[in-house]
């Protein structure tokens, strides 16, 4: 069983909006919408649960009825943090120990089609997979406002998600960090590179339109990406 998990509970506070940065439209759809399409359309996706503010998840609901998801069967409370929400979700699953979960920010509504079909296709050899795209930009290592390491740029990738996992082996990352309370990774694969160290987490190539919705000036490349139907492919 395939299960996506999309996590939507961030308030938008860097993008100095009135409303979480999913619930803004762009192209006629709010964010969140154009990313719960991706994973609602695409065949093997079995079923998509959405973590959520409480103080949003009315409107989720009723957004989700209004566009008629088939596949939408759990909408979740979130928690303070990103791991708290992920764990909301990760818990809730537990019914199903070899379920592959994807789990995916909501406002990475760009996400290829493509890259979800490989990540599902690595879960069968690994039990953790994540994207990721090379760094084009020197990675400075800052301690104070001074340089304390410049690592090889050819060695460094930035996160993307989804990530993907089998529920039993996230579960228990979860479980270790919460049993040494000392959690402090800033993804999920940071869960388990840290609390299950021989666990290999596969990477594959993502691409530069599976852009993260941060800023207000990202709303408007995600404008331009939206109109032009930018035909997205994995980079190999």
């Amino acid at each position: 069983m395939n299960i996506s998990i999309i996590l939507a509970g961030g308030t938008g506070a860097r993008l100095a909006s009135d409303s979480p940065k999913q619930f803004i439209k762009v192209c006629g759809k709010t964010i969140i919408e154009h990313t719960v399409d991706i994973f609602e359309q695409h065949p093997q996706i079995d079923e998509i649960a959405i973590v959520i503010n409480v103080q949003y998840m009315a409107e989720l609901e009723t957004l989700v009825q209004k566009a008629g998801y088939k596949k939408v069967k759990k909408i979740l409370q979130g928690g303070a943090e990103r791991h708290d929400s992920a764990w909301a979700a990760i818990n809730a699953c537990k019914e199903y120990p070899n379920a592959n979960l994807i789990i995916h920010d909501a406002v990475r509504p760009m996400v290829d089609t493509e890259i979800i079909t490989e990540v599902i296709r690595k879960l069968e050899q690994y039990n953790a997979v994540t994207v990721a795209i090379p760094t084009t930009d020197t990675i400075y290592q800052v301690e104070e406002n001074l340089i304390q390491k410049i690592p090889a740029r050819k060695k460094m990738m930035r996160a993307q998600t989804p990530q993907a996992f089998k529920q039993h082996v996230i579960q228990k990352a979860y479980q270790v960090a919460f049993n040494q309370n000392d959690l402090t990774a800033t993804d999920d694969c940071g869960v388990v590179a840290k609390y299950l160290p021989t666990e290999p987490i596969c990477v594959i190539s993502g691409n530069e339109h599976n852009i993260k919705i941060t800023h207000r000036e990202d709303l408007y490349l995600l404008e331009k990406m939206l109109q032009s139907k930018l035909p997205l492919t994995i980079n190999h």
